[in-house]
């Protein structure tokens, strides 16, 4: 065969060349007349393989360019391509001749100008939007002092300093720093990670969970922070169960982060100040409202006191209060003697009367009467069945006639001690017993005498002590010569009560 194709066929000198042959050649010619080329258009439809190798369009108002980037080559992509972006490809044209096409094998692809981007940013924004990640309802509002604050940026850069200084002079708090990549292909991935990783910490572990996420970096343009507009980082921001603040740029700059994380800061620095209070001002603050709360109990008291003041010159004094019931107890302690004499004379009489009743001896006739009966019934009585029954009722009857003598004594001798303790009672409670305690009853002209001015009114007075009667001054007889004859105790006069 291939002899056939080495010797051409007689009246003609146009060579033959297999079909592996012309496509190696047109490879080959491709790639040393091109080389390594930029080529500028729209993207089409965009497919990645289970392989991982990436396939897509780019293509104008005329032709389509087919472009592959394997999979190697992908993470090296500062933008992942998508259908209806403008952008730039930077790759090698080659062939493939198993199908006879042409394509470009892209390793770097560049978005064609900021309004492309914008673009895109903005055809982002609506399909987050309408998800839902924009609204206001799901945003969590941020630790007042939060106790560990978790900063995702570049560690060496300007931001982590100007975080750091300005959280150590308004309010020093553990700061967690997890390092990432702010800018180019690496940002996106580690940036959405370093959200996740700081979520999947376990609170109060070795490494402890922080109650609050800053995410920051410089100022820069549209490439440089388009990073943080791509589509992982704004569902990472969206998932994350810490209060999360962006910090991305300087104030005029926005990017998609900014609107799903739940506090923007125009500022880094701005960032560390949303994040933490003023110590000074947080302490002054605390001073007043403890001064204001001393006033306000001090006032408080001084205002219960004027009250209560008000309220005491209302009431009666208390020996007002006291009065009347005084008078009561002395009107009740005057009768009580008199009523416990009578009680005691009303109690004796009626001993007396039960006493006269319940005799022993009359018991005894009593008895003596019933058992003479008893054996007079005996006697005419033949049956025996009768003589048993009288017998029974006979010791009945010497029972019963026991136990009432029994009961009798008993009875006696509890209202003997009854009277006895009702005696003693009186004898506690009159004023004999007074005066054995010191005290002395001043009479005049058998008149109790309570007061100086009406023993002044008299010559003459009796005091009654304990044991006997004083007599003072003179009497009439006495001024005569002639002796007096001596004079009968006074009676009783009640109750010292």
């Amino acid at each position: 065969m291939s002899d056939l194709l080495d010797d051409p066929i007689p009246g003609q000198n146009t060579p033959e060349y297999s079909v592996s042959d012309i496509s190696g050649e047109v490879k080959r010619t491709l790639e040393g007349t091109f080389g390594r080329i930029r080529v500028r258009g729209e993207v089409g439809r965009v497919f990645k393989a289970r392989s991982g190798h990436l396939y897509y369009d780019i293509k104008d108002d005329r032709n389509v360019l087919a472009c592959t980037t394997w999979k190697g080559q992908v993470s090296g992509l500062s933008v992942v391509p998508e259908e209806g972006l403008e952008v730039v490809v930077t790759g090698r044209l080659t062939a493939f001749g198993a199908q006879s096409k042409y394509n470009l094998n892209v390793d770097e692809v560049a978005v064609a100008g900021q309004g492309a981007l914008m673009a895109l940013l903005e055809k982002r924004k609506k399909q987050l939007e309408s998800e839902g990640l924009f609204a206001a309802e799901r945003k969590q509002s941020l630790p007042y002092l939060p106790q560990i604050v978790g900063v995702v940026t570049s560690p060496s850069g300007a931001v982590i300093r100007d975080i750091l200084h300005r959280l150590r002079d308004r309010f020093p708090r553990k700061v967690l720093i997890w390092p990432v990549a702010v800018q180019g292909s690496n940002c996106a991935p580690e940036v959405a990670n370093a959200i996740n990783g700081f979520n999947q910490l376990t609170p109060g572990g070795s490494l402890p969970r922080p109650d609050l996420i800053i995410v920051a970096r410089g100022g820069g343009s549209i490439e440089d922070l388009w990073g943080f507009n791509e589509e992982v980082v704004a569902r990472a921001t969206a998932a994350s169960t810490i209060p999360l603040i962006s910090a991305v740029g300087h104030e005029t700059d926005t990017t998609l982060i900014d609107f799903v994380s739940d506090r923007r800061a125009p500022t880094p620095t701005a960032a560390a100040e949303l994040a933490v209070p003023v110590r000074m001002e947080l302490l002054a603050w605390t001073r007043e409202q403890g001064a204001r709360l001393s006033r306000a109990a001090s006032d408080a008291v001084q205002r219960r006191s004027q009250r209560l003041r008000d309220l005491s010159r209302a009431l009666p004094r208390p020996d007002s209060l006291l009065n009347t019931p005084r008078q009561r107890l002395d009107l009740i302690a005057d009768r009580l003697t008199p009523a416990l004499e009578r009680g005691v004379q009303n109690r004796h009489l009626q001993v007396v009367k039960l006493s006269a009743h319940l005799r022993p001896s009359t018991l005894r006739n009593l008895v003596t009467t019933r058992r003479e009966a008893v054996r007079n019934l005996s006697s005419r009585l033949s049956l025996r069945p009768i003589r048993r029954e009288v017998d029974v009722q006979r010791q009945a009857l010497t029972q019963l006639g026991d136990r009432m003598n029994t009961a009798q004594s008993t009875r006696l001798d509890r209202m003997r001690q009854q009277l006895e303790a009702t005696d003693r009672l009186r004898e506690t409670l009159s004023y004999k017993a007074t005066l054995e305690r010191g005290y002395a009853v001043v009479r005049a002209k058998d008149q109790v005498v309570t007061t100086k001015e009406q023993a002044a009114k008299h010559d003459t007075l009796q005091i009654e002590f304990a044991d006997g009667v004083l007599t003072t001054g003179q009497t009439p007889t006495a001024r005569t010569g002639t002796k007096a004859a001596p004079k009968k105790d006074a009676p009783d006069q009640g109750s010292l009560f």
